[in-house]
């Protein structure tokens, strides 16, 4: 007789956003509503805001903008 095919074993598993000194930066950019464009990708605010008003400003019509942020995130095991 042969012993187990396979050993289940439950975990339990946390999800938290990765502030390790290694973990890649946070990324901003402002896709507009209307037409779809979007700024490049930034490490800060500055940029995709300008992009936004800048959009707006060129058209009149594109008054709505979805903020896009690339965070992050790791998984850990609890013992």
């Amino acid at each position: 007789m042969s012993g187990p095919k396979a050993i289940i074993r439950h975990e339990t598993w946390t999800l938290t956003p990765d502030r390790e000194p290694d973990a890649p930066p946070l990324k901003y950019k402002m896709q507009c509503g209307v037409c779809g464009d979007a700024s490049d990708e930034s490490g800060g605010w500055n940029e995709p805001q300008e992009w936004a008003l800048g959009h707006s400003g060129q058209n009149p019509s594109h008054p709505s903008y979805s903020e896009v942020i690339t965070r992050p995130w790791r998984t850990y095991m609890h013992n």
